[in-house]
C-alpha cells in the first residue's frame, strides 16, 4: 500500500510587486515514487519547490505543508533539510576551488571547532561520492571536473544531508545526453533504495522515462496529476 510522504494543500505565492506565482496549488507525493513537476518557463514550478523548501519562509505564502502527516511551517532552508527534504538548484552552488570533500561537508566538517577532522571528512565525502558513481578522490578540486560530475557532487550533497525527499530543478539542462542518461539512472537506482524525488524538467522524453507520476502546472495553478501506466 502506497504512504503519502507529502501533500501540498492550497498553496498561494504572491510576491511583493502583486504577481501571483503559485494559486490554490495542491499535489500529493508518495514514499519511494519519482513525481516529475511539468509546466511551461514562468509556471510557478520553482517556485512551488522553494516554498516546499523553505527558501520562501512560512508566512510569505498561504497554504499547507504536511510532510509525514506532520504541519510543517519551515523559515528557512536548515528547516526543511533538518527533516530530509533537501533541493537541488539549476544552478550549483559549489565553490570551484574547494575540493569535492570540502564542498560536501562546507560548515559540517567532520571533528570539533578548529580542530577539524580532514581524514574522517575525506573518508565520509568519498563513502558518498560513491554511492553516486563518482570514482574521483574527494580531494580533487571542483574546477577540475565536469558539469556531469558536478552535478553528482551536488546529488552527494544531499546525500550527505541525509536526504529523505530529493528535489531536482532541471537537473539535466545543462548536461550532454550521456551525461543526463547517467543522472537519470540514478535516480531510478535510489528509487529501488527507497528514495522519494521530485524532478522539475521540460523533457517530456525524461520524464516519461523516470517519473511514477507527472503534476502539471500552468499559469501558476494545479492542472492535472498523471499515472504511469494508468493515464497512458
Amino acid at each position: 500500500m502506497e504512504k503519502e510522504l507529502l501533500k501540498l494543500e492550497g498553496i498561494t505565492k504572491i510576491y511583493s510587486n502583486g504577481f501571483i506565482a503559485n494559486k490554490n496549488v495542491s499535489m500529493t507525493v508518495n514514499e519511494g515514487e519519482i513525481h516529475a513537476l511539468v509546466g511551461e518557463n514562468g509556471a510557478g514550478k520553482s517556485t512551488l519547490m522553494n516554498v516546499l523548501s523553505g527558501v520562501y519562509p512560512f508566512g510569505s505564502y498561504t497554504g499547507d505543508i504536511i510532510y509525514n502527516g506532520e504541519v510543517c511551517k519551515f523559515h528557512d532552508i536548515k528547516q526543511s533539510e533538518e527533516k530530509g527534504i533537501v533541493i537541488i538548484h539549476q544552478e550549483l552552488a559549489l565553490i570551484p576551488y574547494m575540493t569535492i570533500g570540502e564542498n560536501l561537508f562546507l560548515g559540517n566538517e567532520r571533528g570539533k571547532k578548529a580542530a577539524i577532522n580532514w581524514d574522517e571528512t575525506y573518508g565520509m565525502a568519498d563513502k558518498y561520492i560513491r554511492q553516486v558513481g563518482l570514482t574521483e578522490s574527494s580531494r580533487t578540486l571542483i574546477k577540475d571536473i565536469g558539469v556531469g560530475k558536478q552535478q553528482l557532487v551536488e546529488i552527494a550533497k544531499a546525500l550527505a544531508k541525509n536526504a529523505k525527499l530529493l528535489i531536482l530543478d532541471e537537473p539535466t539542462s545543462s548536461l550532454n545526453e550521456q551525461d543526463s542518461q547517467a543522472l537519470l539512472d540514478l535516480l531510478l537506482k535510489f528509487k529501488k533504495e527507497g528514495m522519494t524525488c521530485i524532478i522539475i524538467s521540460h523533457k517530456l522524453n525524461e520524464v516519461s522515462y523516470v517519473a511514477d507520476k507527472i503534476t502539471v502546472i500552468r499559469d501558476g495553478s494545479t492542472i492535472e496529476t498523471l499515472t504511469k501506466g494508468v493515464d497512458d
